[in-house]
């Protein structure tokens, strides 16, 4: 058997339905194998970048369930995919990455010089520090286990990403005709299940107590199997609770829900934070845009337990009083199955919260001509009640997103979290409506809609049910923002006097049906438009000098006092 072709049939036995690549010499007889065997679904982008988040868009798709994986040839091919590896690496998400090598007669090896092969180089080296495990394969018997070990390595603890380099001569070498055989003979290796060790008596004790507990919930939580259980038990009982960036990816809006909290969080959840008596933390890293610069003062009052698959995570940058090593999952089964934990919850602290919140969930935008409240609260009202995924880019409009669109059942809004890498919207909606087989919103600035416009193409091509909009406000906002505070509106490399690409003819250029307006009757019709037939559309919504996200946070002010201020 071909070499190759056994890698495409590793793949398939491993539920691997979508790949993603950029053609290259040195991947030519992976691409073909993994077509030729059918099993797993390759789709061609114009750039490796792209295609790395793609892969990235499968997993965030599926809960982790399923892996993505995306191909670059050697050299450039492969440090194409390093800014996707990354981010998958620092958003916990399982892909394999597979980068083709030269020959191995024409690899340098030890030699002290630069390079032997054409577009020779050492990818191993230069991502070891964002994966979970990379290696280059030395001989062709070592392919297959080392593949299948790989793809346990990444869906097993921690999720992240693994890479493989494979020089082109292995891939087109014979192999055994049995080296198969273990997918038949025994199941393919499964990520083991962690059994039930931990005791949460802690934290259900100290919720039983508390008169204002509070849940923060992170994103080593909304991928577990039973979160959706656990935040609708959690709803039912009344306890309120909040979430992170990525923990607001998959939280629904349900009773007692506050959004997300910090820098520029909603006014509620960031008021929650510091006035609870208990905050349970789970599977968050709690990092300085949720907290504040001043970590002593968040969650000023409260008692901290935080819950994390990662030791390491535990006792980092906010101090908990209790420190638990343990999978989320373990104590949303052992919430979910224990007698109501909340008998001394002052009955008033929801209450109050959601006064709270029907006083400053508002529109903070009315002075200008488009609101981003208002745009994401016509986006809401479109897919009420139909599955739906957003992905966000970085910048105004991810936060714009971020603290106000509010969830349904079956929606989910992606972030590049850790990484916050721009460009990642339009390349990830596609992985992600391949992988869920839904429509997508892909919500990107006319900074981050630049960096990887180009697959707008695949997006006409292969009629894909994908929504682009594009928040044009002719600069690069957030940044813009930061020097308008900070540099005496000196705003080099963020605003060019009103230049800007007119981004709907660029769709239009590419097939898409695409419109420009600042007219939100006129968006909505549109949004509803999309809803009832979803096809390839780009919307450019015209809103110069909307350069900032309110509410927002000035560095080193507590959460709880963000700009504009109130009372």
């Amino acid at each position: 058997m071909k070499a190759s072709d056994a890698v495409a049939h590793v793949l398939g036995a491993n539920n691997v339905t979508h790949g993603f690549e950029l053609i290259g010499g040195m991947i030519a007889h992976l691409v073909d194998s993994i077509n030729l065997i059918g099993k797993t679904k390759l789709v061609s982008l114009h750039h490796e970048q792209s295609a790395a988040f793609a892969a990235g868009g499968v997993a965030r798709a599926t809960n982790n369930s399923q892996i993505g994986l995306a191909l670059g040839t050697s050299g450039p091919g492969a440090t194409n995919l390093i800014t996707g590896i990354a981010d998958c690496w620092l958003d916990n998400y399982p892909c394999v990455f597979l980068t083709g090598q030269v020959n191995t007669n024409e690899l340098k090896n030890d030699r002290n010089i630069r390079q032997q092969g054409f577009q020779e180089l050492d990818i191993v080296s230069i991502v070891k520090s964002i994966t979970k495990f990379s290696y280059q394969i030395k001989s062709a018997d070592e392919l297959v286990p080392i593949l299948q070990r790989a793809i346990y390595i990444a869906k097993s603890g921690r999720p992240g990403p693994v890479l493989l380099d494979i020089p082109m001569d292995l891939q087109r070498a014979e192999l055994q005709d049995n080296v198969l055989d273990y997918l038949t003979n025994q199941s393919v290796e499964t990520v083991e299940k962690q059994v039930d060790l931990t005791n949460f008596s802690a934290v259900l004790d100290a919720l039983s107590q508390a008169k204002k507990p509070l849940f923060l919930i992170g994103g080593g939580a909304i991928n577990c199997d039973s979160f959706v259980l656990w935040q609708k038990a959690v709803a039912q009982v009344g306890i309120p609770h909040v979430s992170s960036l990525k923990g607001s990816e998959k939280c629904q809006a349900l009773a007692n829900y506050f959004g997300m909290i910090g820098s520029y969080g909603t006014r509620t959840a960031n008021y929650a934070i510091q006035n609870c008596d208990l905050l349970v933390v789970l599977g968050s890293r709690m990092d300085v845009r949720q907290t504040g610069a001043d970590i002593k003062d968040f969650a000023r009052n409260a008692k901290i337990i935080q819950i994390d698959l990662d030791a390491e995570q535990l006792a980092n940058r906010v101090k908990a009083n209790v420190d638990i090593h343990a999978d989320c999952e373990i104590f949303f089964s052992s919430f979910i199955n224990a007698p109501s934990p909340v008998q001394q919850m002052d009955k008033m602290w929801p209450e109050f919260l959601l006064q709270h919140w029907q006083q400053n969930y508002v529109d903070e935008y009315q002075d200008w001509s488009v609101s981003p409240f208002l745009v994401c609260k016509g986006l809401e009202r479109a897919f009420k009640n139909k599955s739906i995924h957003y992905v966000a880019d970085v910048g105004n409009n991810q936060m714009w997103a971020a603290h106000s669109i509010l969830l349904g059942e079956g929606q989910a809004l992606h972030h590049s979290g850790g990484l916050g890498s721009m460009g990642f919207s339009i390349p990830t909606a596609i992985g992600v409506t391949y992988a869920s087989g839904l429509p997508v919103v892909a919500l990107t600035g006319d900074g981050g809609a630049q960096m990887n416009i180009q697959e707008l193409d695949i997006i006409a091509r292969e009629q894909l049910p994908v929504l682009t909009i594009v928040f044009n406000n002719e600069s690069l906002g957030m940044v813009h923002a930061f020097q308008e505070m900070y540099f005496d509106g000196r705003n080099e490399s963020t605003y060019w006097n009103g230049y800007s690409s007119s981004f709907y003819n660029i769709g239009r250029a590419y097939n898409i049906k695409s419109f420009a307006t600042s007219c939100m009757d006129e968006l909505n019709t549109l949004f509803a438009s999309f809803a009832k037939n979803p096809e390839p559309m780009l919307i450019e919504i015209l809103m110069r000098n909307a350069r900032e996200c309110r509410p927002r946070l000035s560095f080193g002010l507590p959460i709880d006092k963000q700009h504009p201020l109130k009372g």
